[in-house]
């Protein structure tokens, strides 16, 4: 289930029956996207005041608790499971296999982190035959090595296209999951934010 923000800004507490908040976070994301959240399993159930959600935060599968009002709910077939022994991404809708794709992952000195995630943000880079295709979904989730990449403020991992499909199949990123430009297009068109992104 995904909680999407409603206002310019969302207070976060650490547990149910804190009074104040922990945090703030601000609606929409830096990248321009609709803030949303990834509902822990079993939170939204019943008449709670609030409801548990994954974070967009360090450290990776932080949770925090939110007012239900402050939120809309919704429902969502899909669901991206990311083997890293495989070298691959499959996707499900409903359950039932709808993609399974090759994926080029971290080098050794820069894994791709293992871990719950979600769909953040969804990307269009100026150049769709650079580094990083014609999409990229930003995840929730952060390198666990590196402070940032490159010009970008945080070292945020992401599943994107590639302008190296050769290296499909191997290690060669900064911790990002790369697939075939074909493959991002049709995601791009159909996963929505908030998709939960499992990653082994």
């Amino acid at each position: 289930m995904v909680a999407q923000v409603l206002g310019d800004r969302i207070a976060v507490r650490s547990g149910p029956d804190d009074a104040d908040p922990a945090r703030e976070l601000a609606n929409p994301t830096p990248g321009g996207s609709p803030l949303v959240f990834l509902v822990v399993e079993g939170s939204a159930a019943g008449t709670s005041d609030m409801i548990e959600v994954y974070l967009p935060v360090k450290p990776n599968g932080s949770t925090g608790w939110v007012r239900r009002v402050d939120v809309v709910l919704s429902d969502n077939p899909y669901r991206v499971e990311v083997d890293r022994a495989a070298y691959e991404l499959r996707v499900y809708k409903r359950n039932v296999l709808w993609i399974e794709t090759k994926v080029a992952l971290g080098t050794g000195a820069t894994p791709t982190p293992v871990g719950r995630f979600y769909v953040l943000e969804l990307l269009e880079p100026t150049d769709p035959g650079g580094l990083y295709g014609p999409f990229a979904f930003g995840l929730s989730g952060f390198s666990e090595v590196l402070e940032r990449y490159e010009d970008a403020d945080e070292a945020i991992i992401g599943i994107h296209g590639t302008n190296e499909p050769e290296a499909l199949g191997s290690d060669v990123s900064h911790g990002c999951v790369r697939i075939d430009n074909k493959v991002i297009k049709e995601l791009a068109d159909k996963l929505p934010l908030g998709t939960p992104v499992v990653i082994t």
